[in-house]
């Protein structure tokens, strides 16, 4: 990571237990709305933190909230044991939620945001979440009979690979269609990538299979990313 910001802190769950995370603040820190950022199945590994550091630079506070309680993995083995043992609704409706209170303390404009395994959490915690000013998914799927969309209250804006083998197409318009549904203001861009397009790590040999990094796909899935937080955490202030 270039020009680190970022630091370990601890927060408290809505139901007291206490949970550490990777905070990243922007150099300008008065006003700064700020990102609740959900981690892939890897853990709160470099890679995550990269990406709250690229926010941070961009004028956002960012915090990853650590899902594993200290375990990351390059296995994917490892990676799926540690993702099978996560309670998922314990993970959205306590850890992310007690991230999403304590940014709220530093500011009155909160955004939520995951990858993979974490865009699935972001869309359950956007589901029993209040107050969250927009909602950025990044290839990652919930079970729809978990997902009620009439409770998202806020804008979701989410990016798809069309070669994705996880999830195929039919299933993405699935779900934007529950979520249109169900009142949501939502944006879905599809591109022609693999799995985990956006993430630079996913290349090369031991790595899952069916995953790519797309340099192309990633930049403008970002550029669109940061004008939707821009639209969404920065208006009205």
């Amino acid at each position: 990571m270039k020009d680190s910001t970022g630091s370990m802190i601890s927060f408290n769950r809505p139901d007291g237990k206490t949970l550490e995370g990777y905070l990243a603040k922007p150099a300008k820190t008065e006003g700064a709305p700020a990102i609740v950022v959900i981690q892939e199945w890897w853990g709160l590994n470099d890679q995550i933190r990269g990406v709250a550091e690229r926010l941070a630079q961009a004028g956002y506070y960012a915090l990853v909230p650590d899902l594993y309680r200290g375990k990351s993995t390059v296995e994917e083995e490892e990676a799926n044991h540690l993702m099978t043992g996560l309670d998922f609704g314990d993970a959205a409706s306590q850890d992310i939620r007690g991230a999403v209170d304590y940014l709220k303390t530093l500011t009155d404009r909160v955004g939520l945001t995951g990858y993979c395994m974490g865009g699935a959490l972001t869309l359950l915690a956007a589901n029993m979440t209040p107050g969250l000013a927009g909602v950025v998914v990044w290839y990652g799927f919930p079970p729809l009979e978990y997902l009620d969309a009439s409770k998202i209250t806020a804008p979701v804006l989410g990016h798809w690979g069309t070669q994705d083998a996880f999830f195929k197409s039919e299933i993405v318009d699935e779900l934007e269609k529950k979520l249109r549904d169900g009142g949501v203001n939502v944006e879905f861009h599809r591109y022609l990538a693999y799995h985990a397009f956006a993430n630079e790590t996913a290349v090369g040999p031991g790595r899952i299979s069916h995953t790519q990094f797309d340099p192309v796909w990633s930049e403008r899935a970002w550029d669109r990313t940061l004008t939707f937080w821009g639209r969404t955490l920065w208006a009205q202030r």
